[in-house]
């Protein structure tokens, strides 16, 4: 463990900061989730912006890579496209 005291302010912020990131990351997942879950196309396409703009943020703060933030963007967009 650590000994000196920036080491143990160091920790305590890492646990702090692992907790917020898995939130949002989860936050995120979860809204995926359900934009996929919709067979309405206007209910998805209302969604997607947000969706768009959590990623966005999420990638900006590297809580994800800006590739897989990308990428995901991507298939929503094509998912949102494929409904009727």
């Amino acid at each position: 463990m650590a000994n000196h005291p920036s080491a143990e302010k160091r920790n305590r912020q890492s646990k702090t900061r692992n907790e917020t990131n898995k939130y949002y990351a989860k936050t995120m997942r979860n809204a995926l989730k359900d934009l996929r879950a919709s067979t309405k196309k206007k209910e998805a396409a209302e969604m997607l912006p947000k969706i768009n703009a959590i990623l966005d943020k999420l990638a900006k703060n590297n809580v994800i890579h800006k590739k897989k933030a990308a990428n995901l963007k991507s298939s929503a967009e094509k998912h949102v496209n494929s409904l009727k």
